[in-house]
């Protein structure tokens, strides 16, 4: 089975706007990874909307 392509590209895009990485830095990375950054990211934005130090 696959990786969806939805996913694949949802993933990408959000890694990429958030840290400014060229698109094939991000492809080049493990999924692992590539959701842990997902993940971190995610976890700050939370932070900031919620009004806590990150």
């Amino acid at each position: 089975m696959s990786y969806p392509l939805k996913a694949l590209y949802e993933e990408v895009a959000f890694i990429a706007y958030h840290f400014h990485w060229p698109i094939e830095s991000v492809m080049n990375l493990e999924h692992a990874d590539r959701r842990q950054w997902v993940a971190e990211v995610s976890a700050i934005n939370h932070r900031i909307n919620e009004g806590t130090p990150t």
